[in-house]
């Protein structure tokens, strides 16, 4: 596979220090440690938005999640790339963003840092479709119980690095 001009992404070693950069179709492939961010949306009500995943999607396609995020680009803030994610993902813009500190994940798939972030956001929801294909607002506990819910896969990476935040709403 030819990865010239492909996007950059910054790996990471596990104590979370720089260790230079690589084209993402080699951090998925060969499952290079990277970071990322995670963005919890809430509205005023305290409710999460919880949408489902394209099937286009190069890691856990077509699952579930309650963080809007994505894969930080060589040398990219984390707070800047959760502001890009959260407008790209689902067109959330111009609201403060709240930090949670950031969580090391990793399993066959995937390996990073999660840069967690919390939200509040009172506007429309306009999902970019290649990587939303439905969401919704949901109580905590209704988000919950659809955790617990086998019909409704989610994905694993925000349930182990968001976990802890959920059971305090």
């Amino acid at each position: 596979m030819d990865e010239v001009g492909q996007e950059q992404v910054g790996l990471f070693d596990v104590e979370g220090r720089p260790a230079g950069t690589a084209p993402r179709a080699r951090v998925r492939r060969e499952n290079l440690l990277h970071a990322a961010t995670a963005v919890l949306v809430r509205d005023g009500t305290g409710r999460v938005y919880v949408h489902r995943r394209t099937t286009t999607k190069d890691v856990y396609p077509g699952l579930h999640d309650y963080v809007a995020g994505g894969v930080l680009q060589a040398g990219e803030d984390p707070t800047e790339g959760a502001v890009r994610e959260l407008e790209e993902e689902l067109g959330v813009s111009g609201v403060p963003l709240s930090p949670l500190g950031a969580s090391l994940y990793e399993d066959e798939h995937t390996r990073y840092w999660a840069h967690r972030f919390e939200a509040v956001w009172h506007g429309p929801v306009r999902w970019q479709p290649s990587e939303v294909d439905w969401g919704t607002w949901m109580t905590p506990d209704e988000l919950r119980a659809h955790l617990a819910d086998p019909a409704w896969p989610f994905v694993p990476d925000t349930r182990a690095v968001m976990g802890p935040v959920l059971r305090t709403l």
